[in-house]
């Protein structure tokens, strides 16, 4: 059965999306934040991890980079409402250069959260083209 850790720091968010997947047939782990996560995945690996960009104690581009360097065949889903000012493109788009395979921006349907999971699993998840 097909694992997936959710990191993110809203808990609204974190439980929805797990809520969403758990629905969807997955076992869902879930995490507050980066460095808790990737704890949390060394101890019980996940196939998947969708982790949101902008978290205290460790955001999610550190996230990306701690998993990708140990795990490197990890599929890896970076997701942001771009923070203050809006940026989300932006910051996405840095999430794909660093390890992310797919960037989606918040908010997610839950059509396209499920097809983000099945993209990365499939390998055909496509990052966008960085602005």
């Amino acid at each position: 059965m097909t694992r997936i850790l959710v990191i993110d720091d809203e808990a609204d968010i974190r439980d929805g999306f797990a809520m969403i997947l758990e629905r969807a047939g997955y076992v869902v782990g879930t995490a507050a934040n980066g460095r808790e996560g990737v704890a949390l995945h060394k101890v019980s690996p996940f196939d998947v991890v969708i982790a949101d960009l902008f978290m205290p104690v460790q955001d999610g581009i550190e996230t990306i980079i701690d998993l990708r360097r140990d795990f490197p065949d990890i599929k890896i889903i970076a997701v942001s409402g771009g923070g203050r000012r809006g940026l989300a493109k932006n910051f996405l788009s840095s999430a794909t250069m660093f390890g992310a395979d797919l960037a989606l921006t918040k908010p997610i349907s839950i059509a396209d959260l499920c097809n983000a999971v099945e993209e990365v699993l499939a390998g055909t998840g496509t990052p966008p083209e960085p602005s």
